[in-house]
């Protein structure tokens, strides 16, 4: 089943124009890397994915439904979820807690039971395997361990398509594994869109592999593509003439 569709979609800021012309597709159960170098748009582009900015001209369809006028929570409980570069969680709060905001919110504007948000929470902690710190306030964690319970409020959320915004990103290398092996645990029937720029994550972990530049998508196609691409390699990763 398609999850996303973005067909000529632009985005102009007055006269600067950041996003453009952007085509692409995401099916269900995809594993697709959004890359490109510092400036190229791919935080514009996220933004009008998940809601938080509307774009100018052209048009998206999640499900089928275009959902242009939805706010980023509103898609979110639609199946369509993000997580941030920079952590949005409860600092002040446990794991657990946490992860009851993210329950809740999944319910809001309908009444659920406690037996039913606690079943919710126990599985959420469950499936990313953070079960064991439950009871921690979040200040004391690990930026590794943090990544593992953003994903655990992400997917309480129950995503039908999840935009994962450099989830390694600050995190020691001794535990960027973790949050890998998390990342390739996800659900087979699970569509992700995981933007990067470790090179090392996207490779090891995409099937698809989309390289924006100068807010227009340059290349879409297979690591293998995306790697021998002379073009990609040019803009990307500085390599011939300039």
């Amino acid at each position: 089943m398609r999850r996303l569709e973005l067909q000529s979609v632009n985005m102009h800021f007055g006269p600067l124009h950041v996003t453009r012309d952007v085509t692409f597709s995401v099916d269900s159960g995809e594993r697709v890397a959004l890359i490109g170098p510092n400036g190229a748009g791919k935080t514009t582009l996220v933004n009008i994915m998940a809601g938080s900015l509307r774009h100018s001209t052209g048009q998206m369809l999640y499900e089928g439904r275009d959902v242009a006028a939805l706010s980023t929570p509103q898609r979110a409980r639609l199946g369509l979820v993000r997580t941030f570069q920079i952590s949005r969680l409860f600092m002040g709060l446990t794991v657990e807690e946490n992860v009851r905001v993210a329950a809740l919110h999944r319910h809001q504007g309908r009444k659920a039971a406690r037996d039913v948000i606690d079943a919710e929470v126990h599985a959420g902690l469950a499936k990313l395997k953070v079960a064991h710190l439950a009871g921690k306030v979040v200040d004391s964690l690990s930026l590794g361990e943090r990544r593992l319970v953003e994903l655990s409020l992400a997917l309480t959320m129950e995503p039908r398509l999840l935009l994962l915004d450099e989830p390694a990103a600050g995190i020691p290398h001794g535990e960027s594994r973790h949050v890998l092996q998390a990342v390739n645990d996800l659900p087979s029937d699970l569509a992700v869109m995981l933007i990067e720029h470790d090179m090392d994550l996207v490779f090891s972990w995409a099937r698809r592999i989309i390289v924006l530049s100068g807010g227009a998508v340059i290349k879409d196609g297979s690591p293998e593509t995306i790697a021998q691409d002379e073009h990609v390699q040019r803009i990307y990763f500085g390599r011939g003439d300039t």
